[in-house]
C-alpha cells in the first residue's frame, strides 16, 4: 500500500474511479455500491477526500481501517467522514460490493448558507471507523427516506429552490444522525461504563505516579490512543456518561488530587503545584480557583 493516499478533489472524481456515470449534480451525489465497478484484483488504496461522505453500508466482504485498527461491515451500519480524512480500504479480488448507498457533499454546496458553518458541531463526521452507528431497522428507514428525498430533488429540481430544499433535507438528516448516536451510547450502557471504570483506574495510577512531575497532566490525545478511540468519540461518550468532556474530566481529577495534597501535607502550594506538573504555581492557583471558587490557601484554611 503507498504512502501516499489517492487525493479525490471532487465528486465527479471519484465516479471515474469507481466506474459510475457522471453525477447528475457536481456538489452532491448519492450512489448504491451496487452500481460500483467491482474489483477484479485485490486492491489496497488510502484515499483522502475533499468532500463530507455519509455511508450506510452493509454485506461487506472487505476491510476499513482507521489507524490501527480493522473495521468489518457485516450488517447495516453508518459512518461519516468529513473533508482531508484518511479512509484506508482493502477490496480483495472478485470481491463483491457490499449494498448500501454513499452520499458526498462538496463544502461548495454548503457556501453561504446556515449548514456551512453548522455542519461542524456534528462531532460524529470525525469519529473512527470502529465508532460507527449501528441503526435499527426504523432508524435506518427514516434515514433512508431523507437520502431518497435528496437524490429525488437533485435529480429532478434544479431550480433556484432546490439547494435549500436540500440543505434542510441534510440538516434534518443530521440531526436524527445526532439523535441516534446519543441512543447508542444509552443502549451500549454497560460497555461505555466498562470504560469509564477503565478510564478511573488509569487516571488513578497517572495520578499516583511520577507522571505528572514528569510528564505534566495527561492529554486528550493520550487517553484516546490508550482506549483506541477518536477524540471526539470519546469527548461525545464521557459528555453522555459524566456531563463533561475529556478535558473537564482529567482537571476534576486534578482538583481532586490537589484537594488531597492539600489537606494531608504541609506542602506549599508552589510545592504541591509543581508536584502536580505545573511549572508555574500562578497557573495551579489559576486553574484551581476556576474549578472551586476558592483560591488553594482559601481551601486550605477552610479546613482549620
Amino acid at each position: 500500500m503507498s504512502d501516499s493516499p489517492i487525493r479525490i478533489k471532487t465528486i465527479s472524481q471519484f465516479h471515474t474511479l469507481r466506474g459510475l456515470p457522471k453525477p447528475k449534480h457536481p456538489l452532491i451525489s448519492v450512489i448504491n455500491f451496487e452500481d460500483m465497478a467491482p474489483a477484479r484484483e485485490s486492491v489496497k488504496q488510502r484515499l483522502m477526500f475533499d468532500f463530507y461522505m455519509i455511508s450506510v453500508k452493509r454485506d461487506m466482504d472487505h476491510k476499513y481501517r482507521y489507524g490501527q485498527q480493522d473495521y468489518d461491515f457485516d450488517e447495516g451500519v453508518m459512518f461519516c467522514m468529513a473533508p482531508h480524512q484518511i479512509l484506508s480500504v482493502i477490496r480483495e479480488e472478485n470481491g463483491k460490493n457490499p449494498s448500501g448507498w454513499m452520499m458526498m457533499i462538496h463544502p461548495d454546496f454548503l457556501w453561504n448558507t446556515p449548514l456551512a458553518g453548522a455542519i461542524k458541531k456534528y462531532e460524529f463526521f470525525d469519529y473512527s471507523v470502529n465508532e460507527a452507528l449501528f441503526l435499527s431497522e426504523e432508524e435506518e428507514i427514516k434515514i433512508q427516506q431523507i437520502t431518497d428525498n435528496i437524490k429525488q430533488e437533485y435529480q429532478t429540481n434544479i431550480d433556484q429552490f432546490s439547494q435549500n430544499i436540500i440543505i434542510s433535507q441534510l440538516e434534518t438528516l443530521l440531526n436524527y444522525s445526532e439523535r441516534f448516536y446519543q441512543r447508542q451510547f444509552i443502549t451500549r450502557r454497560k460497555s461505555h461504563h466498562q470504560f469509564l471504570e477503565r478510564l478511573e483506574i488509569l487516571l488513578k495510577d497517572y495520578f499516583e505516579g511520577n507522571n505528572l512531575k514528569e510528564h505534566g497532566l495527561p492529554s486528550v490525545r493520550f487517553l484516546s490512543e490508550k482506549f483506541n478511540m477518536s477524540q471526539y468519540y470519546m469527548r461525545s461518550l464521557l459528555r453522555t456518561l459524566t456531563g463533561q468532556t475529556t478535558q473537564q474530566h482529567i482537571h476534576e481529577k486534578l482538583i481532586e488530587k490537589a484537594k488531597e495534597r492539600l489537606s494531608t501535607t504541609e506542602l506549599s502550594v508552589s510545592e504541591i503545584a509543581y508536584e502536580l506538573g505545573f511549572e508555574h504555581s500562578q497557573s495551579f492557583s489559576k486553574l484551581f480557583k476556576a474549578k472551586t471558587d476558592i483560591s488553594p490557601l482559601e481551601f486550605r484554611k477552610s479546613l482549620n
